[in-house]
């Protein structure tokens, strides 16, 4: 008997230039996919989004920010001159990262004989997980797509942790993008994914939970997928 695995996986994206090769690659704006032979371009019609983005990945996510960027240049003004720093300067050299990548997905045989309408069902039932768990706004959500045009569907939903936070070294509230407000670390990530796990066979899927341990090698989700 073949075990079908439930699998969330999460990848930070550290710059807005990784960002935007990430937006390139989930939207198809490429005209071929040479190191990837698995994409078929002719299927990408059929990918279904989840949370639609009408324009590239970059200019989704400086309107997503904008209130930050607004907030950073004007704290700009009256820095010292050794700490101003532009805003998109600021984003690239910071420890955060600028946004998150989740990947959902499970092993290909729990995908054999599902209909549209049934991987559609499924999607929704991780954005709930995204929403209701993780507890993302719909704002915070750059972009997600199931992705039909591979051998495997999967999910892949792209968020921006904004949030606001006490400066110590001011002690006033600022913008920040902060994962860790919303995916702690790896031990965090593992009851996430037990969670997971339960919230997918609540809906009656059957599935196993993905295996324990995985993500103590780091293997970015292009590899693992």
């Amino acid at each position: 008997m073949n075990l079908n695995y439930a699998i969330f996986r999460s990848e930070p994206i550290m710059t807005t230039q990784d960002l935007s090769q990430i937006g390139s690659h989930n939207k198809r704006e490429k005209q071929a996919y040479n190191s990837n032979p698995d994409i078929k371009l002719e299927l990408s019609k059929d990918n279904i989004e989840l949370v639609p983005l009408a324009e590239k990945y970059l200019k989704g996510f400086h309107t997503l920010t904008k209130e930050y960027k607004k907030e950073h240049e004007e704290r700009m003004k009256t820095e010292r001159k050794s700490r101003k720093k532009k805003y998109h300067d600021m984003l690239n050299s910071s420890r955060n990262c600028v946004a998150d990548e989740l990947m959902f997905t499970a092993t290909p045989e729990f995908f054999k004989n599902m209909t549209r309408e049934d991987i559609n069902e499924w999607a929704n039932t991780c954005m709930d997980f995204v929403y209701n768990d993780l507890c993302y706004t719909k704002e915070q959500v750059l972009h997600s797509v199931v992705h039909l045009d591979e051998k495997t569907p999967h999910i892949h939903c792209v968020v921006v942790p904004l949030v606001k936070k006490i400066d110590n070294r001011t002690n006033t509230e600022r913008y920040t993008i902060s994962k860790k407000q919303y995916i702690k670390d790896k031990i965090h990530l593992s009851q996430l994914q037990d969670l997971y796990h339960k919230r997918l066979t609540e809906k009656g899927y059957d599935l196993e939970h993905g295996i324990k341990g995985s993500d103590n090698k780091h293997i970015k989700i292009k590899e693992y997928k």
